[in-house]
């Protein structure tokens, strides 16, 4: 028999901004030979790095995401948030930061930058069903376009994980090849004002035992 797939933390920012036709949100293309959702419109965000947990942010979460984030076993909310500015970075060369000291293993782009969890939202937590080549817990970010320092049109420093980067409109999104657990998110989203957190707390589908469950992080 197979050993069960391990599950890794994981963290995925959902980039938003208004525009006169309504919400957008920032968008990418996985590689069709990607073994985990190969083609798939998703979210920039992947796995922690045990280098996650080292990184300074210049600005914590806030208090109420910082203590839903936190469970047993689970990485430090700061090493989450850290986890999710740099894959930000990574997959689309946009920084969420401030001006300060800069970002050590951060890579060129953050000299003068300081990396800001501030306006980071905790909005949703999925964990990958069983039978999955890759499997995560993933904690969802919301974070205005204000977030970004920099152009946020500019995607030059942006790797080749994603391709086809570009701000879509909530509505139109969801007419785009998207995994389940993202068309899922995008509802959510659609339904939050600036600045809010989902009521009743923050939805979480847990796919961790036998049973699949939904509950709220409250």
């Amino acid at each position: 028999m197979n050993a069960p797939t391990p599950i890794r933390d994981a963290a995925t920012v959902i980039l938003w901004r208004a525009a006169r036709s309504g919400p957008e949100v920032l968008m990418g293309q996985r590689g069709a030979g990607a073994a985990f959702m190969p083609s798939k419109f998703v979210f920039p965000g992947g796995a922690v790095d045990a280098a996650d947990a080292a990184v300074a942010l210049a600005d914590p979460l806030g208090p109420d995401c910082a203590r839903r984030l936190t469970a047993p076993g689970a990485p430090a909310p700061a090493t989450l948030a850290a986890t999710a500015i740099r894959e930000t970075w990574e997959e689309t060369g946009l920084a969420l930061g401030r001006a300060g000291r800069g970002a050590a293993g951060f890579g060129p782009g953050w000299e003068g930058l300081a990396p800001s969890a501030a306006g980071l939202r905790f909005v949703f937590r999925a964990i990958t069903p069983p039978g999955r080549p890759r499997r995560f817990d993933a904690r969802f970010f919301l974070a205005d376009v204000a977030e970004i320092a920099g152009d946020p049109e500019d995607f030059s420093r942006a790797t080749d994980e994603l391709t086809h980067l570009r701000w879509v409109p909530i509505a139109a999104a969801r007419e785009l090849d998207l995994p389940f657990i993202t068309e899922v998110v995008l509802a959510e989203v659609a339904r939050l004002g600036p600045g809010e957190t989902p009521p009743g707390g923050v939805p979480f589908f847990d796919n961790s035992g036998p049973v699949a469950a939904f509950r709220r992080i409250v």
